[in-house]
C-alpha cells in the first residue's frame, strides 16, 4: 500500500466513522431525551430519521459535485455543516431546534459513504475494492460500537448536550485533516459538459435497469440494519428480551464489532471465491439472505445465547455494501461517485421510512413503564422481513445482462 493509498483510507475512513456515530447517537441518547421531551415511539422513530431524510435529499447533489469537483474538498466542507448541526441540536431547547440540527447533521455527513468509496476506486486496483470497501465499513463499524458501552459509559458522568459539542469538535478535526492530507485525482471528465450534464449522468443511472437489479435486495436488507441498529435493536432489547440498559448496550457493541468483522471478512471472501468462479453478485446475495434468516432466528425466540444470534445479526447486516463494488464494476470511472450516492439515496430513505414505520407500528400498542408489548416489535419485525424476503425475489429472477445498462452510452455520453 502505498503512502497516498495508504492517506485515502485512513482520512476517508475517519469521515465514515463520524458519519456512523451520528448515525447511532440517539440510541444512547434515546432514553434521556425521551424523559426530557416526552416523547413517543413515534416522535422519537421521526427526530431519529431526520438524519437518514438529509441524508437522503442530499445524494444527487452530493454524487454530482463528488464527480465534478472530488471528493477531497466536498467532504471536507460538507462535514462543516454536520459540525454546525450537531451543535445545534446540542443546545435546542425543543423538538423543533433538534429535528433542524438533526436533518442539518444528515447533510452534512451524506457524502462521507460515497465519497470513501470514490477515493477507494480512484486509487486501488478493482480487484481490491471488495476487500477495501470492507475495511472502510468496518472503521465506521466502529461507530457502531462507540454508541453502544462507550457511549452509556460517558453518559454516566457528560450530559448528552456536552456530547454533542464533543462530537462537533471531532467532526471539524476530521474535516481539517481530510482538507489538508488526502490527496486530489484530477479526471477532465468529471469537469466535461458542466453541471448539466452531470445531472443528466445521474439520470441514466436511475434509468438503468441494471442498477435497480443489482440494487434490489441490498437497499432494503442495508435499510432494514441500519434504520434497527440506530434506534430499535436498543428497544428490542430491553423489550423483549428483557435486558437491562448496560445489558443491552453492551449488546449493540457486540453487533457493531460483528458488523466490522463481518464487513472485512466478506470483502476478502469475495475475491477469493471470484477466482473459484462465484460472482460478487451471487456472494452478495448469499450473505444477505443469511441476515434475513437471523432475523427470523431473533423472531422466533431460537434456543441459541443472544449475543451469538446479534453478533450473527451484524456479521451478515452489512454483507449488501458488497453491491457498491459490483457498481464499480458495471458503471465507467466517471460515474462512480453518482452510482455510489443513487445507491446510498435509494438506502437511506428506506431507512428514514423503516424507522418512522416501526415506531408508528409501536404506537399502536399502549407504553406500559416505557415499554411495548412483544406483540408489538414482532409485527414491526414481521413486516420488514417479509419485505426483504419480497426483494430477494427480484434479485434472483433472471433478467437481461447487468452490463448492458451501465457502461454502454454512459462511457460517451457523461
Amino acid at each position: 500500500m502505498s503512502p497516498a493509498q495508504l492517506r485515502v483510507f485512513v482520512l476517508f475512513s475517519a469521515g465514515y466513522f463520524v458519519s456512523y456515530v451520528f448515525r447511532g447517537v440517539n440510541l444512547g441518547f434515546a432514553p434521556l431525551i425521551t424523559r426530557e421531551l416526552g416523547l413517543s415511539a413515534a416522535d422519537l422513530g421521526l427526530l431519529t430519521s431526520l438524519y437518514f431524510l438529509g441524508f437522503a435529499g442530499a445524494q444527487i447533489p452530493a454524487g454530482v459535485l463528488l464527480d465534478h469537483y472530488g471528493a477531497r474538498r466536498v467532504t471536507a466542507g460538507m462535514l462543516l455543516f454536520a459540525a454546525a448541526g450537531v451543535w445545534v441540536f446540542g443546545a435546542a431547547q425543543g423538538v423543533a431546534g433538534m429535528m433542524a440540527g438533526r436533518l442539518l447533521i444528515g447533510v452534512g455527513v451524506s457524502v462521507c459513504l460515497g465519497a470513501a468509496f470514490k477515493a477507494l476506486a480512484q486509487h486501488y486496483p478493482q480487484a481490491r475494492l471488495p476487500l477495501m470497501n470492507g475495511l472502510v465499513m468496518a472503521v465506521g463499524g466502529l461507530g457502531g460500537v462507540a454508541v453502544g458501552s462507550p457511549l452509556t459509559w460517558l453518559l454516566t458522568f457528560a450530559g448528552w448536550r456536552m456530547v454533542c459539542i464533543g462530537l462537533g469538535v471531532l467532526t471539524v478535526g476530521v474535516s481539517v485533516a481530510l482538507w489538508l492530507g488526502a490527496p486530489e485525482v484530477h479526471d477532465p471528465r468529471h469537469r466535461q459538459g458542466g453541471l448539466v450534464n452531470q445531472f443528466k449522468g445521474t439520470w441514466h443511472i436511475m434509468r438503468s435497469a441494471a442498477f435497480w437489479r443489482m440494487a434490489s435486495f441490498s437497499v432494503v436488507t442495508q435499510g432494514v440494519f441500519y434504520a434497527m441498529q440506530s434506534l430499535w435493536v436498543g428497544a428490542w432489547l430491553r423489550d423483549v428480551g428483557r435486558f437491562t440498559g448496560p445489558s443491552a448496550a453492551a449488546l449493540v457493541s457486540v453487533l457493531g464489532f460483528a458488523m466490522m468483522a463481518g464487513c472485512v471478512g466478506f470483502g476478502a471472501a469475495a475475491r477469493s471465491l471470484e477466482r473459484r468462479g462465484v460472482s460478487l453478485h451471487a456472494f452478495c446475495g448469499i450473505g444477505m439472505a443469511l441476515f434475513v434468516v437471523t432475523q427470523v432466528l431473533i423472531v422466533c425466540d431460537a434456543p441459541l445465547p443472544a449475543g451469538f444470534l446479534w453478533a450473527a445479526y451484524g456479521f451478515f447486516g452489512g454483507t449488501g455494501i458488497l453491491s457498491y463494488a459490483v457498481m464499480a464494476r458495471h458503471f465507467p470511472a466517471h460515474l462512480i461517485g453518482r452510482a455510489n450516492t443513487t445507491l446510498t439515496l435509494v438506502i437511506f430513505l428506506l431507512i428514514f421510512g423503516f424507522q418512522i414505520g416501526v415506531g408508528a407500528v409501536l404506537s399502536h400498542w399502549p407504553e406500559t413503564g416505557g415499554h411495548y408489548p412483544r406483540a408489538a416489535h414482532l409485527a414491526a419485525w414481521g413486516i420488514l422481513i417479509a419485505l426483504q424476503i419480497a426483494s430477494a425475489v427480484w434479485y434472483v429472477l433472471p433478467g437481461p445482462a447487468m452490463a448492458e445498462s451501465a457502461a454502454l452510452s454512459a462511457e460517451r455520453q457523461f
